[in-house]
């Protein structure tokens, strides 16, 4: 056998080693987010067992308003149904329209984070008030954290979803499919965040 057919050989094994290579993007997402949300876990019960500890007093000048955080539950709910109107317009072939829907969603992200600092600007009480205050700011300012790298990304994804050069396909989804999940899992955490800091 000579050098030139070894050679062959060997391409055509790697060749088919690498398309038979399992696919474990989408576990290290899911391993990533598990590990994500258990940070968001440690916030979660620090507040909480400082709120047991330490109740306001009713009146309270640390008590929070609702309007604004409505908005803001609003927005990103309706900006996960957006996301998967672009997923699903993708599924379809039709690049125009998934752009579009990535785009609302953006601007809807961006719109939560604009109502945020609103928010911020309008409280009552500073970061280094106390460690109620130290807390929330923690909190809201670590998710917001994680809306704006999902805006981000978004908008890569809106880029690269773009005919006839661009990388994402309805072959290729991976990208946008690990978007949409990293965005359903910043939603679920903003819900579970309204719940703990504006009703309870």
């Amino acid at each position: 056998m000579t050098a030139v057919n070894q050679v062959e050989i060997a391409s055509e094994l790697d060749s088919e080693q690498a398309t038979s290579h399992e696919d474990h993007r989408l576990f290290g997402l899911v391993t990533f987010l598990i590990a994500d949300g258990m940070t968001f876990a440690g916030f979660f019960a620090a507040y909480l067992t400082f709120k047991a500890v330490n109740p306001l007093l009713p009146g309270a000048i640390y008590e929070l308003e609702l309007p604004l955080p409505t908005i803001n539950t609003i927005l990103l709910l309706v900006s996960s149904a957006t996301f998967h109107k672009a997923g699903t317009a993708l599924k379809q072939n039709d690049s125009k329209r998934c752009q579009k829907w990535l785009l609302i969603t953006a601007t809807l992200g961006l719109g939560f984070l604009a109502s945020q600092m609103v928010e911020y600007f309008t409280l009552p009480f500073g970061l280094t008030d106390n460690l109620y205050a130290s807390t929330f700011y923690a909190l809201t300012g670590f998710h917001g954290l994680h809306v704006t790298l999902g805006a981000i990304m978004i908008f890569i994804v809106w880029w690269q979803a773009r005919s006839p050069n661009g990388r994402i396909t309805s072959e290729n989804n991976f990208p946008l499919e690990a978007a949409e999940l990293y965005w359903h899992f910043v939603d679920g955490i903003w819900v579970i965040l309204f719940v703990i800091l504006y009703l309870l």
